[in-house]
């Protein structure tokens, strides 16, 4: 059955989820390094993986399954997870495919070098209306494709 994962410790767009997966009737995985209020819901579940540096990437990697979708905003789990053949939204509704993964690491790397030269400061700008618009319509695509090639999944 199609699963939604949240990578959740900063996920600015579990509301989103929440009112997407109720719809559908689609079971959410949240996880996350510690303990965080969720809607008391059967269909909503929290895992909490600990501390250690990737626990929470590397529990989902380890859950996913093909045609499940992932959402996160971190390029190299969104790669682990394409690997799997899950989908992955990042958190401002950009879908991460098998043909934009590579400059999406790329990216990353090459202002992460930036940032630790001191040429950049300050973290992601805020999520806007726009991008909260943008993250509900892809998580809606995302689901009604995976349905419609596998019926059987989620439905």
């Amino acid at each position: 059955m199609l699963h939604i994962f949240v990578d959740a410790d900063a996920c600015p767009i579990k509301q989103e989820v929440y009112r997407v997966a109720r719809r559908y009737r689609l079971e959410v995985t949240l996880v996350a390094n510690s303990w965080m209020r969720t809607p008391d819901e059967r269909w909503i579940a929290l895992e909490v993986v600990g501390n250690a540096l990737d626990a929470a990437d590397d529990w989902i990697v380890g859950q996913v399954q093909p045609h499940d979708i992932v959402i996160t905003a971190d390029i190299l789990l969104a790669s682990r997870c394409l690997q799997e053949g899950a989908r992955v939204i990042g958190t401002t509704g950009k879908p991460f495919t098998e043909n934009n993964i590579g400059e999406a690491v790329a990216t990353r790397d090459l202002l992460s070098q930036l940032r630790e030269a001191g040429e950049i400061t300050g973290g992601p700008a805020p999520l806007k209306k726009s991008d909260r618009s943008r993250f509900l319509q892809q998580l809606d695509q995302a689901i009604q494709s995976i349905r419609r090639q596998h019926p059987f999944n989620g439905a």
